[in-house]
């Protein structure tokens, strides 16, 4: 009893509001005089009487809560590994346009297969108007949509340059700020390691 008594009011009023549920499930029932004594005795007494059972899971939650309490914040929630979380443009997403389907295709096989990329997705007819030498142009293309890595952009840009037809080859790239990480964490994971053999277009 005096252990009860030498409680904060503060504590001993969380204590009964805690608590209050369970107690008011079981008017009638006198609990024995030995339930406000030692941390032992307390629980032999509340398991020997199977109505003050619901005492007990709450009681088993009291020191999580008197923590909260004391803290003045509610318990936060475990944070995801770092490893987990995707960096903010590690990812990019590059754009080639080519003169017609077939190029296209070599270009993009070529630089999955060199892992420069790890998707390559092809956009058929596109129409491209641009100034050229002077004079206004309109041609029909197809316009190539790459996802690497952003440190392999300058290496997937030199090979680009390499086995595109045109003079001046168009290859702008953007960083990814966010997305679906588990598909950016594959984008990564496929080019990780890029073999040293290189790869001759047909």
């Amino acid at each position: 009893m005096l252990g009860w008594l030498g409680l904060s009011r503060g504590v001993r009023c969380f204590l009964i509001t805690w608590l209050s549920p369970s107690i008011g499930c079981m008017r009638g029932v006198r609990a024995p005089a030995i339930l406000l004594g030692g941390g032992a005795t307390l629980l032999l007494s509340l398991l020997w009487m199977p109505a003050l059972l619901p005492i007990v899971s709450r009681l088993l939650l009291l020191p999580r809560a008197l923590l909260s309490m004391a803290s003045g914040s509610p318990p936060t929630q475990p944070t995801p590994a770092s490893g987990s979380a995707y960096v903010p443009g590690s990812v990019s997403a590059a754009f080639v346009t080519c003169p017609n389907e077939k190029v296209a295709k070599e270009i993009a096989r070529a630089v999955v297969e060199k892992r420069l990329a790890a998707c390559v997705n092809l956009i058929p007819q596109i129409t491209s108007i641009y100034e050229w030498k002077g004079k206004i142009e309109e041609d029909s293309e197809v316009l190539m949509m790459i996802k690497t890595q952003s440190s392999l952009v300058p290496a997937l840009t030199d090979f680009v340059r390499s086995v595109h037809p045109y003079e001046v080859a168009e290859v702008i790239a953007l960083p990814v700020e966010q997305g679906n990480s588990p598909y950016l964490h594959w984008v990564r994971q496929v080019t990780e390691s890029v073999p040293d053999s290189g790869t001759v277009l047909p």
